[in-house]
């Protein structure tokens, strides 16, 4: 029986893919899985059509992202943090500060996108990466500095 897949299937194929199957097993579990359906006319031309719609979203999606990364690329942002006496930093820059630091100029980027080997625990300079989708990187400063603490 001739198929499309609706969804990657392991060992079978890829989304959107038209695969010859055993009856029994397009009927008795690829079909009811929501797997795959069969491939009629009909059914043929609507996956020529949804397949290329999901080919355009997918190139404005990659020119989106490189847009990001192009803006994003060198820029610089500070995060202001409690110091202790000794120079140290009370808590640490973890990813998810650095995620908000980002977010506050503008840029949608998620935790798991920025890179950080260990939380930052010091006043300095510190060059990240943040690994967008498309496997793209922008490499950004982040400037940590002693917050300025207000005079009541």
């Amino acid at each position: 029986m001739k198929i499309i897949l609706l969804r990657d299937v392991e060992k079978l194929g890829k989304k959107y893919d038209v695969k010859d199957v055993a009856d029994g097993h397009a009927r008795n579990f690829l079909i009811p899985q929501g797997l795959a359906k069969p491939a009629t006319e009909v059914a043929l031309r609507e996956i020529e059509t949804e397949k290329a719609t999901a080919e355009l979203a997918a190139e404005l999606d990659l020119k989106k992202t490189e847009e990001t990364v192009q803006e994003l690329d060198g820029q610089e942002i500070e995060i202001q943090a409690k110091i202790g006496d000794d120079g140290k930093l009370f808590g640490s820059i973890t990813p998810l500060k650095i995620t908000k630091a980002i977010q506050e100029k503008g840029f949608d980027i998620k935790k798991n996108q920025v890179k950080l080997e260990e939380p930052i625990k010091e006043v300095g300079e510190y060059e990240i990466t943040l690994e967008l989708d498309h496997g793209l990187e922008a490499k950004i400063k982040i400037i940590v500095t002693e917050e300025i603490k207000e005079k009541a």
